[in-house]
């Protein structure tokens, strides 16, 4: 009764807190929402027995991603009423593409089936002596590794392309030239001054 009473707790704070991180008017607001999103995510992973799953969505997601979201909202300096001025226009584009969406969603659905040898693997109970920490580092690091590998290239490709796209040269600024500092001698940096008594400034 306990853990019904929970999912359906944790369900509805999820779904209403997703809805206002879209509908939110405050971009500040939205990220905290999201985080919201991300605690309630963790319960239900917890409910069902994932722990480790529900602690990385916290120490990831919450303690990174959403702190990194909220930092970027807050430092740039983005007129979002400007941005949504001419939102208005595209409503009747973006709601054509997201029903062609949902239709193809559920065409998917309908179409995808188990094989039999998933569902046998599936029908498996998991040993006791293995902890959800092993058998999610076991399936991922043997079954998955190719697909894990890929993963990692694509972040590492956006992340790369990121840096590029807002990597800006400015004139008249100051750059750190480590070689001529290594070069520097005390000739260079240091000069010796003989100053009489009374000539002092």
């Amino acid at each position: 009764m306990f853990q019904a009473i929970a999912f359906y707790a944790f369900s509805a704070i999820l779904l209403l807190s997703a809805v206002m991180v879209i509908g939110a008017r405050n971009p500040v607001h939205s990220v905290l929402f999201l985080i919201l999103a991300f605690f309630n995510a963790a319960g239900l992973f917890i409910l069902i027995g994932a722990e480790f799953l529900a602690m990385l969505l916290v120490v990831v997601y919450v303690g990174a991603v959403a702190v990194l979201f909220l930092f970027v909202v807050m430092m740039l300096d983005i007129d979002f009423a400007e941005l949504k001025k001419g939102a208005l226009q595209y409503l009747p584009l973006g709601g054509l593409i997201g029903l062609v969406l949902v239709v193809e969603l559920w065409m998917g659905s309908k179409a995808w089936t188990l094989r039999p040898v998933q569902l046998e693997a599936a029908a498996q109970p998991i040993p006791y002596d293995v902890t959800n920490t092993a058998a999610l580092g076991h399936i991922l690091y043997t079954d998955y590794v190719f697909h894990f590998q890929i993963a990692g290239m694509v972040l590492l490709v956006a992340m790369i392309g990121a840096i590029v796209l807002t990597l800006r040269t400015r004139p008249g600024v100051r750059r750190q030239n480590i070689a001529a500092q290594n070069a520097r001698t005390a000739a260079d940096s240091v000069t010796m001054v003989d100053i009489k008594p009374g000539e002092g400034a």
